[in-house]
């Protein structure tokens, strides 16, 4: 059965919402931030929803600032993750979120998530998200304070690797970059239902690097705010029992690594 969210609580979630994904110290959103602080935030991202899109193909240009640089997922793949011994199989989608999907697999790849903790886990007073994925909760010496506030940082340039926004509306053949989008209008082919996985970030659109979430009931309100990129197939019932500080002790690829392009591919 899905849950469904209570009327009075929608302002509760779409704050915590906002705090899904620090990227950053630089970009992460305060947690002393108020609610009307947030609350304008998201009003005025929405003002700026635009359904102009940029073809995947255009990726491999400098259409978008260093869109080339990044890994793409061309089709799909499977991801196997196991939690305290329990397996998680995510199915991810290439086709409809290549560059979300991409990032994802390259780190898989990399064992960026192998070690780490969830630092995030919302259950009450209704079913929210599992949020991991912060490189820095590896080190056990490092405040509890500051995880949600790391991502992945590149060796190869020492900075921390953003990628934009990802979403993709139904009917159309590419997705849109850079921008939130209002599937209210127009419905996303990725929504946020029950087992998805998603990026988080920070209140900048371009901010998401390397932590992720699972949904752990229908977020359609974060729809075109957030960018979903595969799906839970089996381990459902593992997630459900995830608290917070849960480590992840392994994170592979098991199928689809073919369909990971990566700079210079």
């Amino acid at each position: 059965m899905r849950l469904r969210f209570p009327r009075f609580l929608v302002v509760f979630v779409i704050v915590g919402a906002l705090v899904l994904g620090g990227c950053s110290t630089q970009q992460a959103v305060s947690p002393a931030s108020s609610p009307s602080e947030t609350t304008t935030s998201t009003a005025t991202e929405a003002s700026r929803t635009s359904t102009e899109a940029t073809s995947v193909s255009e990726t491999t240009s400098e259409s978008i600032p260093g869109m080339k640089d990044l890994p793409r997922l061309e089709g799909q793949a499977t991801v196997v993750m196991t939690v305290k011994g329990s397996e998680i199989t995510i199915e991810l989608d290439g086709t409809n979120a290549p560059i979300t999907a991409g990032n994802f697999v390259d780190l898989v790849q990399r064992g960026v998530y192998d070690g780490t903790a969830f630092h995030r886990v919302v259950r009450d007073p209704q079913p929210f998200v599992v949020q991991g994925g912060d490189p820095q909760s590896k080190d056990p010496k490092v405040p509890a304070n500051r995880l949600g506030t790391g991502g992945f940082i590149d060796p190869k340039t020492q900075n921390e690797r953003y990628i934009p926004l990802e979403i993709k509306a139904k009917g159309s053949d590419t997705p849109i970059y850079n921008k939130t989008f209002d599937a209210s209008a127009q419905a996303v082919v990725l929504p946020h239902k029950q087992g998805v996985i998603a990026m988080a970030r920070s209140q900048q659109p371009d901010s998401a690097s390397s932590q992720f979430y699972f949904a752990l009931a229908d977020l359609s309100f974060l729809d075109g705010n957030y960018a979903v990129f595969g799906k839970v197939t089996q381990g459902f019932d593992v997630i459900n029992k995830i608290q917070q500080g849960d480590r992840i002790d392994s994170a592979k690829v098991t199928k689809g690594v073919e369909n990971l392009k990566t700079s210079g591919q």
